[in-house]
Parts: structure tokens; C-alpha cells; sequence
């Protein structure tokens, strides 16, 4: 047998695994969604997305959402319940189509869960790869585990919600500025802004990263392609804008605390707002600082401005959920490649340590918060725990980050 027919048996071997795999993730899944109703985040666009698709009925209007509230509720939302109403671009609809067509809601809700649970795992690879980071098999197997099963993986995968795609898209985008692809870049910015509360500081971020650092075509292909979506969008339903504001600005009203200032003064009524006004303000200084000086970083140290970013991004007085701090999880893999480079003997237990902490404690306070309504619903304080120990560990490291030459150069 020659190399090249032992090449061909590997790669179809290869193959046949993956299918295993993932017709596992389905089975698994089409057992779960069968006795286990939810999928919320998933359910309100599945039915928007399928409403116009079928009946040319906008998924903003309250016909849409009174059909989405008999199927969580059994009857319309009542006064202070979440009334589940599509909230995102209009241009989103071509993310939930494919399953949109698909008529059994469990059948669509375990395919998507499949695929959020594959992104989930290719984004973590992808990112160990991204940082030049070569952890041995065990390390390797926690963390892809750590990532489906932590309280934000888990979390979004049974909510069914598209913040996986956000981490994928982010992912992909550092990953495409650092070598240098700028239209790739260009384009995931412009998809990610499905969700554009979640990854403002972001983007805002990352167009002055390119301003400063004369990247023009990732800022032309940001705003190219994010217009292409908006007219696009006009064209298939031209009252898309008005009505997606209208959801905008209807949205903190009937959704639990969305930002720090709302959380802490349902945790602390007496001095809670001003707390959390406090807290974003700070954000926003730490953020503007790094920022500058980051503004011509490469490599490891623009990844970890960009980590900054993610993580205090959501402290900003933007109304987000907890739900969507999956997005920090590339601070977590640049802070264990940092760890394990500074401490090579004791790195590993340190990871593993770090591990523990960013597991146990999240849902140790989920558990002991947690409030049952038409589903298990999280407590505000969940808007602190996560965030709080990535800032921490993003500026233990900080002064270990490599400072590539160019730099040095360009500062």
C-alpha cells in the first residue's frame, strides 16, 4: 500500500468518525428535546423566520409573538413575563431558515443544538490553535468538555441561542485580522451584528484598531457588507428598520435586568444603580485606556485586548443577559496558553484550578439563585461572577503578554 492510498484510508476514516460523531450529538440531542421542553431563545425566531417565510407575516408584528406565547405560556404573556418577541435585524432570518422549514419544533430545536454544540468545539479549537498553544491530550479533552458543559456553554446550547455563532464569528475575525484577511474580517463584523449589543465594544474596537493601523479593508468590507444586509433586508421587507427599533426600545421592559446598574439595584435597592453606573463608567475608562494603548498591538497582545474587550465590553450600561457572556471564552484560553508558558511545571495544575473555579462557582450561584418560572430563570447576580474573575485573570497575565517587535516599532 502506497502513501498515497494510506492518505485516502486515513481521510475517510477521518470522515466516518465525524459522521459518528455527530450523529451521536443528534441522537443525543433528539432524546433530550423530546422530554425536555425550552429552547426559548431558539423557539421566538424559529417561529418569526417561519411565519414570514410560509405566510409573509413580519416576525416583528403581535401576531408573531402571541403565537410564540401560546406555545411557551399557553395563552398571551401576562403583565411582567417575558413576552418573547423577535428583537433581532431583520437580516437574521437567513440564520434561522434552514430550520424554519423543518415543521417539528423538537426536530429543529436538536438540530440546532447539534450545531451549537460542533461551533462550540471548533471555536475552542480554532482559539488553542490561534494562540499557538499545544496543550497535551487530557488538558485538551477538559477544556472542550469545560466548554459544552460550563454555565454559559450549557446554558446556550439548551436556550438555543445564536451568541454560539457571535464567539464563532469573533473567533474567525481575530483569527482573519492577525493574518491578514482583512475582507474575512470585514464581513464576520458585519454578521455579527445580529446580536450588536453584545459585541459593540467590539466592533468599535476593532475599527479603530484598523483606523490606527491604516487596515482600511477591514472597515470598507465591515460597512460594505453590513449595508448589502440592510438593503437586502429592505428588499424582501421594506418596514424591517422601524419595526426592529420599535423592538429595540420595547425590549428592557419586559426583560430581566440587562445591565449592571438594573441588576445591582435589584440586588441593592438602596445604592445598587449607583453602583453599577460606577462600575460602567470604570469599564469604559479601563476599556478607552487599553485601547490606546493597544492600538497598534499584534499577535498575542491585540488578542488580549481584544479578550478585554469581550469580557468588560458587557459592563457597559448596554442592555445584554448574562446568556451571552459565552462570548468571553476566548480570555480563558489566552489566559491558560499564558499560564502554562510562564509556569511549565505547575502550569498545568494551575489550569486545572482555574478550570475548577470558572466551572463550579457560576453554577454553585445559579443553583443556589435560581428562580422557577415558565423556565428556570437566573438571578442578576449571575451578571458578576464570570466577568470578574476574567478581568482578574486577564491582568495577572497582562505583563507576561509578548510584545512582538513591530510593536515596539510602531508605539
Amino acid at each position: 500500500m502506497n502513501r498515497k492510498q494510506q492518505r485516502t484510508i486515513k481521510e475517510v476514516l477521518q470522515i466516518l468518525l465525524l459522521l459518528i460523531i455527530v450523529g451521536l450529538f443528534i441522537f443525543g440531542n433528539l432524546q433530550y428535546t423530546a422530554k425536555n421542553p425550552g429552547g426559548n431563545d431558539f423557539l421566538v425566531h424559529w417561529v418569526g423566520t417561519q411565519s414570514f417565510v410560509k405566510e409573509g407575516i413580519s416576525p416583528y408584528s403581535d401576531d408573531v409573538a402571541l403565537r410564540i406565547q401560546n406555545l411557551v405560556y399557553g395563552r398571551p404573556a401576562q403583565a411582567g413575563e417575558h413576552e418573547l418577541r423577535v428583537a433581532y435585524p431583520f437580516y437574521s432570518v437567513f440564520l434561522f431558515l434552514p430550520f424554519s422549514l423543518i415543521e417539528d419544533f423538537t426536530v429543529a430545536r436538536a438540530l440546532w443544538m447539534t450545531v451549537l454544540e460542533l461551533l462550540i468545539i471548533i471555536s475552542t479549537i480554532m482559539m488553542i490553535r490561534m494562540v499557538n498553544w499545544k496543550p497535551n491530550f487530557l488538558i485538551t479533552f477538559l477544556i472542550i468538555v469545560f466548554s459544552l458543559f460550563w454555565y454559559h456553554g450549557l446554558r446556550s446550547i439548551i436556550n438555543g441561542n445564536a451568541v454560539v455563532f457571535i464567539l464563532f464569528l469573533i473567533i474567525l475575525s481575530i483569527y482573519a485580522i492577525i493574518h491578514k484577511q482583512d475582507e474575512l474580517a470585514g464581513i464576520c463584523l458585519a454578521l455579527i451584528t445580529i446580536k450588536p449589543q453584545v459585541v459593540f465594544a467590539f466592533i468599535i474596537f476593532l475599527v479603530f484598531w484598523s483606523l490606527a493601523n491604516r487596515r482600511y479593508k477591514v472597515i470598507f468590507w465591515f460597512l460594505g457588507s453590513l449595508i448589502a444586509l440592510i438593503i437586502l433586508g429592505l428588499f424582501i421587507l421594506p418596514s424591517w428598520p422601524m419595526e426592529f427599533l420599535g423592538e429595540v426600545f420595547r425590549y428592557p421592559g419586559y426583560n430581566p435586568p440587562g445591565t449592571p446598574a438594573t441588576a445591582l439595584a435589584e440586588i441593592l435597592p438602596g445604592i445598587g444603580r449607583q453602583l453599577g453606573i460606577i462600575l460602567s463608567v470604570l469599564s469604559i475608562l479601563i476599556l478607552l485606556i487599553e485601547w490606546v494603548n493597544g492600538r497598534y498591538s499584534r499577535e498575542e497582545k491585540f488578542i488580549w485586548v481584544t479578550s478585554i474587550t469581550l469580557v468588560m465590553g458587557q459592563w457597559l450600561n448596554i442592555q445584554t443577559d448574562p446568556g451571552n457572556f459565552l462570548i468571553m471564552f476566548p480570555a480563558i484560553i489566552l489566559i491558560f496558553r499564558i499560564i502554562e508558558d510562564r509556569w511549565k511545571n505547575s502550569g498545568q495544575w494551575i489550569i486545572l484550578l482555574f478550570l475548577g473555579i470558572l466551572f463550579f462557582i457560576p453554577w454553585i450561584i445559579f443553583a443556589r439563585t435560581i428562580d422557577f418560572g415558565y423556565q428556570p430563570l437566573q438571578n442578576p447576580i449571575m451578571f458578576f461572577p464570570v466577568p470578574l474573575i476574567l478581568i482578574i485573570g486577564l491582568f495577572w497575565v497582562r505583563w507576561w503578554v509578548k510584545n512582538p517587535v513591530t510593536d515596539i516599532i510602531n508605539s
